[in-house]
């Protein structure tokens, strides 16, 4: 199950898990679009390729929590 982080590892936007707008590698680092186009679609982490993350129906999120854990270092 994907981790959902909260925020663009790069610049902190948020980023909600229910809302579109986010852009994950394989290894889940996380950007939002502006970043994602900024970088070419490739991970400064990891060199992965960025794709758009899946949604979390709102109706899941008791279930299944997004994280609350920022990457962003700022």
């Amino acid at each position: 199950m994907l981790e959902m982080r909260p925020d663009c590892e790069r610049c902190g936007a948020d980023l909600p898990a229910e809302t579109p707008g986010a852009f994950i590698c394989s290894m889940e680092c996380t950007f939002c679009a502006t970043c994602s186009e900024e970088m070419d679609d490739r991970c400064p982490n990891c060199g992965g390729e960025l794709m758009d993350r899946p949604t979390r129906a709102r109706k899941l999120q008791a279930k299944y929590p997004a994280s609350t854990e920022r990457k962003f270092k700022g």
